[in-house]
């Protein structure tokens, strides 16, 4: 009798019903909830009769739900409300360009203007403040690619006046209650960062502090007298912690910490009062240290209301009415309206009710020893109805790679375990959340060390017994993406096939070709990965491109023909010498897309290549690919 190629065998029975890929990757039904401020209406995001996601509003206690946007292809996936109450404001790209406008919506009338009108600029929001509701203080690269300079947009008239602009090195901007410029985020030739700071408008900016490049540091707003500057910072400690910082004096005050997690982004701050409620501390799971008394019952009843992970997403300015998502990882995300008073929640709707009833897996907070002894965390994820053994597996690589992975619903996880597949997500050296010690191990690790953890992974999952060796998959995009495409070149023997999404193939050229507007943030890139300047053979020695001849398994690759970060030339050359080699490998552009994919049509596409892709070679279950109108993919 002839033995089964293993690469080729299906998964058991036993597993649930294939979930259509429509269901995981297509649009939610709503999400992104938003209260206006003066508590009378609620935005959300929602599709229209044409499956693109609009701006839509209903009045509070009422059924007259109605979209105010029209946008034509590419959906809406951010807005916020100004705090007149009179417009939502959106932003939107062309085609995954990343020049993002921001355009004001009159809920009344429905007009809409584009509130930063400048061909090829890219804005972003500085401040909005509740004493001038009528203002916005937008950062704009319009004098200059590379800077974003902070302007003043009026809502009603649409006026943009300039307000600061940028000597050079400047990131990120804070405001104070009077909207005006006050302190900012600069990035040193060191690859450092300082906080600078001044009195007023027009007043010299003085330097508050200097972080070395092994520090991090985040200004998150100012007190309401303006005599605070609040921070997430890492200095004297290993876990970045939440400061109070004193401007006159420079003096510190500790507001939250965590012996070994970071404090979050995620710090809640009173929108009017301007003190400081809660922080949020990512450890296996979402962590809230409550610092106001005047919250702690609200918190307290949160917690209480389901399983999941919450957040408070929107408030109206008498702060009675609180909007509140909760995450699940094995369902869609829930929001509640929570009335303060009376410490009661009330279900608002899901983003995606046919997930509801699905027998979607669960997520298994792990960790392991890395070789070196670090201790490296992460998330399993196995089939339901399967025993976790012997399993074909696909390590999921998250992208950043300043970032990390956690607790929560991915589409991508879920479709993966739902076709037979263990999920393994490993938060790799150089992850954040877990204290700069971790962090800073992974400088100039790209392809070292860092890539060693996600082997050492793959070892440990073999070693538990869950995975099959000769059926373990890499995937990911940007960084997971380049992390697919070292491990098939330099670990060419592990991996039974890989999964590019936007991924770099060479460092020199990646760094090269960066967004303009990443100009200040290059000597941070320089210290982190590697000088393209002065240290162009380190690069090479970690560029997937140069060592293309080791390839021995096959690639699927899917690139953004806009991506502004990742050129398409990265997946281009690295296509071209794999075909001069004669190494197999399927390349997918995206026309209208670029640092991933946005469109509904070309995700289901891309999904549906990746699908049967891993079918052929790790042999689990697939949905047969079905006709999907509207994609833009070109298959080169």
């Amino acid at each position: 009798m002839k033995k089964k190629d293993a690469h080729a065998e299906p998964a058991s029975a036993g597993l649930p019903p294939l979930i259509p890929r429509e269901v995981l990757f297509g649009n939610p039904e709503r999400m992104s909830p938003a209260v206006s401020p003066d508590g009378k209406y609620l935005a959300y995001l929602a599709p229209d009769e044409k499956d693109v996601l609009q701006v839509w509003l209903r009045t509070l206690g009422q059924t007259d739900d109605r979209p105010i946007t029209a946008d034509e292809k590419r959906g809406i996936r951010s807005y916020f409300w100004a705090y007149d109450g009179a417009h939502l404001v959106y932003l939107q790209d062309s085609d995954g360009d990343e020049n993002y406008h921001l355009y004001g919506v009159n809920v009344q009338s429905g007009s809409v203007r584009d509130l930063t009108p400048f061909a090829g600029a890219q804005a972003n929001l500085v401040a909005r403040e509740p004493n001038l509701p009528g203002q916005l203080l937008v950062g704009i690269n319009v004098r200059d690619r590379r800077f974003h300079d902070v302007h003043r947009v009026d809502l009603r008239s649409g006026a943009v006046h300039p307000d600061t602009e940028n000597p050079g090195h400047v990131m990120v901007w804070e405001a104070d209650a009077g909207l005006h410029v006050r302190a900012a985020l600069a990035v040193t030739p060191d690859g450092g960062r300082d906080i600078i700071v001044r009195d007023g408008p027009g007043q010299e900016w003085r330097p508050l502090r200097h972080w070395p490049p092994d520090d991090d540091v985040w200004p998150l707003g100012f007190s309401a007298d303006g005599g605070t500057l609040y921070v997430v910072a890492s200095h004297d400690a290993n876990a970045a912690r939440l400061l109070g910082v004193d401007l006159a004096g420079g003096g510190e005050t500790v507001l939250a910490e965590d012996p070994e997690y970071d404090v979050t982004h995620r710090v809640v701050i009173h929108p009017v009062k301007r003190h400081v409620e809660a922080a949020g501390i990512y450890r296996e799971r979402l962590y809230w240290q409550v610092l106001h008394e005047s919250v702690r019952g609200d918190y307290e009843a949160l917690a209480r209301v389901r399983r999941g992970d919450f957040r408070v997403a929107s408030r109206d300015l008498a702060d009675k009415i609180w909007l509140v998502s909760y995450v699940t990882d094995d369902g869609p995300v829930y929001y509640y309206t929570f009335d303060r008073a009376a410490k009661k929640a009330e279900l608002l709707f899901t983003s995606q009710p046919r997930l509801e009833d699905l027998a979607l897996a669960r997520m298994e907070p792990v960790s392991f020893q890395a070789r070196d002894g670090l201790t490296v965390h992460g998330y399993l994820t196995t089939p339901v109805g399967l025993p976790a053994k012997s399993l074909p597996a696909v390590l999921l690589v998250h992208g950043g790679p300043w970032a990390r992975d956690t607790w929560d619903f991915y589409p991508t996880v879920q479709w993966l375990a739902n076709r037979g597949y263990a999920v393994l997500q490993v938060n790799y050296r150089g992850s954040a959340g877990y204290g700069k010690a971790f962090l800073n191990a992974g400088n100039r690790q790209w392809a070292a060390a860092m890539h060693d953890d996600l082997i050492d992974g793959v070892n440990w999952l073999i070693a538990r017994g869950v995975a099959d060796r000769r059926r373990v998959a890499i995937m990911g995009g940007s960084y997971g993406g380049y992390a697919t495409l070292v491990g098939l070149t330099f670990t060419p023997e592990v991996f039974a096939a890989g999964v590019d999404l936007v991924g770099p193939s060479s460092l020199t050229t990646l760094l090269r070709n960066v967004p303009p507007y990443w100009e200040p943030i290059r000597p941070l890139l320089a210290y982190r990965v590697g000088d393209v300047a002065t240290e162009e053979e380190f690069l090479k020695s970690r560029s997937p491109l140069l060592f293309a001849d080791r390839i021995q398994r096959p690639l699927l690759i899917g690139q953004g023909a806009n991506d502004p970060r990742v050129k398409q030339a990265e997946s281009d050359q690295i296509v071209q010498t794999m075909r001069q080699a004669g190494k197999p490998v399927e390349y997918v552009v995206y026309a209208d897309e670029g640092h991933g994919f946005a469109r509904p049509p070309n995700r289901l596409h891309f999904f549906a290549k990746a699908e049967a892709f891993l079918a052929r070679y790790l042999g689990g279950r697939f949905e047969p690919m079905a006709d999907i109108p509207g994609h833009s993919a070109e298959v080169r």
